[in-house]
């Protein structure tokens, strides 16, 4: 059967969100940076989302999609990459599509050997503790950065007795962006790390993966005013304090992408190139990805 569902143009789409609450059915996601549309069986063609895309990424296409081939969707799922295989695969269990979600495992593990992952990795995140989200408001409105959730954690985790406190790899003071002096001492050629304020939340291990041995600013694209004053002093780091590396570390949510944004404005506007890393933490404090940019 020949039915209308949404297509995003991944060369327009710069990963803002803004399609993500107009979808109720909930088939979208930012997914390494765009907008992806992780289920035709959730995808009602209708097009709620497509007048909200400032950058005009959406459109409504016609194709083969009913009946619903769970192989077919999953073999186009994995030309993706494994996060958004995972996300596809969490719709079909947050949905109760449990034999959709049999048959797409199974083909995973039947093809294994031609994947770029591993089949158990998949399997471990779509079952791993889920984070509930609690609607305070109207269902799908608002920012998906903001809605408030509680993390369900083994309570073996909380429980474990700690015999000694972790250290703090902090080796400086200020650390928010708008208060820290581009020329102090600890920056010069210093590898720096640019984080998002909730990242270190996040991440139990943020001190001594990410900060250990670095320098460091934090900063909230969405809620912090005056972004020209940090790309201002990014530029100043780079080209005066002279560091080595920058490494921004951002949360899964659309508004955390604009830290990265910054980041990449400076190194353009600077003089001299340094080499720039880009981490995605989802929320439950997992790297999702890192990787040179």
């Amino acid at each position: 059967m020949i039915r209308e569902v949404v297509k995003i143009d991944e060369e327009k789409c710069n990963g803002c969100g803004v399609c993500i609450p107009e979808c109720h059915e909930g088939a979208l996601q930012i997914i390494d940076g765009k907008a992806r549309l992780v289920s035709d069986l959730m995808c009602d063609g209708l097009g709620a989302c497509l007048n909200h895309c400032p950058q005009d990424a959406m459109t409504i296409e016609k194709r083969e999609a009913e009946p619903y081939d769970e192989i077919k969707v999953i073999e186009i799922m994995v030309e993706k990459g494994i996060n958004t295989v995972v996300a596809h695969l969490k719709h079909l269990k947050d949905h109760n599509e449990t034999v959709f979600l049999k048959q797409a495992v199974g083909w995973l593990r039947e093809n294994e050997d031609k994947l770029d992952f591993k089949v158990e990795d998949v399997t471990r995140q779509v079952h791993k503790p889920k984070i509930s989200v609690m609607h305070t408001g109207h269902v799908g409105g608002g920012c998906p950065g903001s809605q408030a959730r509680s993390i369900e954690r083994p309570s073996a985790i909380t429980s474990q007795p700690t015999n000694t406190d972790a250290p703090s790899e902090l080796r400086q003071w200020p650390v928010q962006m708008h208060l820290i002096n581009p020329m102090a001492n600890y920056f010069i050629e210093s590898d720096m790390v640019l984080a998002a304020d909730c990242v270190a939340f996040a991440m139990g291990n943020f001190h001594s993966k990410y900060l250990k041995g670095r320098s460091v600013g934090i900063a909230c694209p969405k809620l912090d005013d005056g972004h020209s004053v940090y790309i201002d002093k990014l530029v100043k780091l780079i080209d005066d304090a002279k560091i080595n590396t920058l490494t921004v570390t951002i949360m899964q949510v659309p508004c955390c992408g604009g830290l990265l944004q910054m980041a990449k404005q400076a190194v353009d506007l600077a003089s001299r190139k340094i080499p720039l890393k880009k981490v995605v933490v989802s929320i439950e404090g997992e790297i999702l990805s890192e990787e040179w940019v």
